[in-house]
């Protein structure tokens, strides 16, 4: 389905661009009044076998699921093994209790020594059985997870992907909750079904051998049932399975009620924590304390249905669980009580009773985890399929034609921004910036200018028109609160290189040159970096990366938003110095900025929708004066530091 307008949440907005994104959107709304929206596709069940299917489909691909066949196969290998090893125990469980009715005490201690044989084999192939259950788990969530991830992490699909409703939202659980509940719910009941349709193919035949034909008089008339016990085994599995069935049914949802409202939870905690400080600056903590309560009552209620639905299906699944220690006994008893079983008969079939409807009842014991299963299946699978549909999407509510420029240059032809709901945002910018111009993109709050810059980053695909670019490796993009990783301060200096790319003189230089003397010695250090340093620091550490990767063309959206004038002219000089020559776009709102850029292009807003125009060209004068007063403050300030000699 289409993705939704865009709002000003957090979610929706991006880091650091405050409101933007919202103004903008309540702005394109108010001159698109008769526009209609594309209509949102009709929601479609999605089939539990074809999801799996595609799921399994994507993890083959490029022969990459060969390690979990190899592990599938030895997992069969090992359940053949311990269907043999079953029912040679119940035919041991037969001449053992034969020979305890005849009080043979020479059988009764052979028959314990082939037990221990017996159990010894099958202790093997149980702990073989879960080693290799427990590394299939491990192999299935790898590929599954390399999957989504590929799919998450495609250019700009991670951005993108926020604006696709419901199946796209808290990507962290679905890689992370729901990826492991797949594969280890899919491996445990996978080998449990296999199992017991292994038990079931083995014992049915056993039980209707040891059974044979059971006749009942009823009115006079004899009534002969051949392989009566197998009958009485299916008919009792099926009145178990299909009570649970119509008991449990409401479990898929409300299991995949709970885990939406446990991943909102989880991000609401987030959130709070990551702006910690902000909350504690407004005194906000009773009014996030308030929104948090609601968060909580959610999952609280989504647990009570669950639980009330539980509890019901406890109803079943106990009682069928409790009916089955005499079932098998009533129903062999006829035969014992005729002569026609031993006491070790009847134990044999009792036995091959209990295994023919444990493997019947699987179903019945399994329900809460086959819905908890089929919950993680379906999100995960609609997340897959929202990255998948995210392309289409995007070309059927308009799409900007984005490609190398022939000469290298950046230019809008017809370009026109759209919201992710299809409202017109810019309309018809055409403009052209040569290599090595500084151009200035001035306008007031939601006018789009934030916009565009994410269209130039080809984060923003709406719209129409077209832009060309200069080549990719040439580009850098500096937002208004840069991207610190986790990790050591070397790795967000050079990300997104690797640490090892740049070498210590570099690094070194980079940080003293942008001021950041202090962390020089820090290179190493793990920390929570954004965290750690104030924003400014951050937009000076964005600025360090610029002088180690030295690109052709920047782009920069308010990032120097955090930074004093001085500081400000100290960053942007890097254009005059390191970075001389380079093509720089600026977008901002700060006094002072235009005196550094040669060109500005102004967004005015219209009825029609914001347009681009040009501003008067200014004459740039580098300013040297600014190096001149760094340089007198610091002879000022060792002067102001020199002790007076003594009197």
């Amino acid at each position: 389905m289409p993705p939704p307008p865009a709002t000003g949440s957090e979610h929706d907005v991006g880091p650091g661009q405050d409101n933007t994104l919202a103004k903008e959107a309540d702005h394109a709304a108010a001159h698109q009044q008769g526009h209609r929206p594309p209509e949102p596709a009709p929601e479609i069940a999605p089939s539990i076998g074809r999801e799996l299917f595609l799921l399994f489909r994507d993890m083959y691909r490029g022969g990459k699921g060969w390690p979990m066949t190899r592990l599938g196969i030895a997992i069969v290998v090992v359940l053949i093994g311990n269907m043999v090893g079953q029912v040679r125990l119940n035919q041991w469980n037969g001449a053992f209790f034969d020979a305890v009715e005849k009080r043979d005490t020479s059988t009764f201690f052979h028959q314990l020594l082939v037990f221990g044989v017996i159990v010894a084999a099958l202790l093997a192939f149980v702990v073989a059985q879960t080693w290799l259950q427990e590394r299939l788990k491990i192999r299935l969530r790898q590929r599954l997870t390399q999957v989504l991830l590929d799919l998450w992490l495609r250019p700009n699909h991670a951005y993108q992907l926020g604006f696709m409703g419901e199946n796209s939202k808290q990507p962290d659980q679905r890689l992370q909750e729901d990826c492991r509940l797949f594969s280890e719910l899919s491996t445990e009941l996978g080998v449990g079904m296999l199992q017991a349709f292994l038990l079931l193919v083995s014992f049915i035949g056993v039980l209707w051998t040891l059974s044979g034909d059971t006749t009942f008089t009823i009115n006079g008339r004899e009534i002969t049932i051949p392989g009566y016990m197998v009958w009485v085994a299916i008919g009792y599995a099926g009145i178990g399975s299909g009570l649970t069935w119509l008991v449990g049914r409401p479990l898929i949802r409300l299991n995949t009620q709970r885990y939406a409202r446990e991943a909102d939870l989880r991000f609401a905690l987030v959130r709070v924590n990551e702006s910690a400080e902000s909350v504690s600056l407004y005194n906000g903590e009773d009014d996030e304390r308030r929104n948090l309560d609601e968060f909580v009552e959610a999952v609280l209620k989504s647990t009570r249905r669950l639980s009330g639905a539980l509890a019901r299906l406890t109803w079943i699944t106990s009682g069928y669980g409790w009916l089955a220690i005499v079932v098998p006994i009533l129903a062999a008893a006829p035969g014992y009580f005729s002569g026609r079983l031993s006491f070790g008969g009847m134990m044999m079939v009792v036995g091959a009773f209990n295994q023919v409807q444990a493997a019947l009842r699987y179903f019945v014991d399994n329900f809460p985890k086959i819905a908890d299963w089929r919950s993680a299946v379906l999100r995960v699978a609609t997340f897959r399929q929202a990255a998948i549909d995210l392309e289409e999407v995007t070309i059927q509510n308009g799409k900007i034609d984005i490609a190398p420029h022939p000469q290298g240059w950046l230019s809008f032809e017809g370009l026109s921004i759209a919201l992710s709901d299809g409202s017109i945002l810019i309309e018809d910018a055409t403009a052209e910036i040569k290599p090595g111009e500084r151009v200035l993109i001035m306008g007031e709050s939601g006018a789009g200018k934030s916009t565009l810059f994410r269209a130039i980053s080809e984060l923003w695909p709406w719209g129409s028109g077209r832009i060309r670019l200069p080549p990719g490796h040439e580009m850098m993009f500096l937002p208004q609160r840069p991207y610190l990783p986790l990790g050591t301060l070397r790795a967000a200096i050079s990300y997104p290189a690797s640490p090892d790319t740049f070498d210590d003189a570099e690094i070194r230089a980079a940080l003293e040159r942008c001021g950041l003397n202090e962390f020089v010695d820090m290179l190493d250090k793990h920390e929570r970096w954004d965290k750690t340093m104030s924003l400014g620091q951050q937009q000076r550490v964005a600025f360090a990366r610029v002088i180690l990767h030295k690109p052709r063309w920047v782009f920069m959206d308010e990032a120097t938003s955090a930074l004093d004038e001085e500081n400000q002219a100290s960053m942007l000089s890097l254009f005059d110095d390191e970075l001389k020559g380079a093509t720089v776009m600026s977008i901002g709102h700060r006094p002072g900025l235009e005196e550094f850029h040669t060109r500005t292009l102004h967004i005015r807003k219209t009825e029609e929708g914001a347009i681009l125009l040009p501003k008067p060209r200014l004459q740039y004068i580098p300013r040297p004066r600014r190096k001149w007063i760094g340089s007198f403050r610091k002879r000022f300030k060792k002067g102001h530091n020199h002790k007076p000699s003594e009197v």
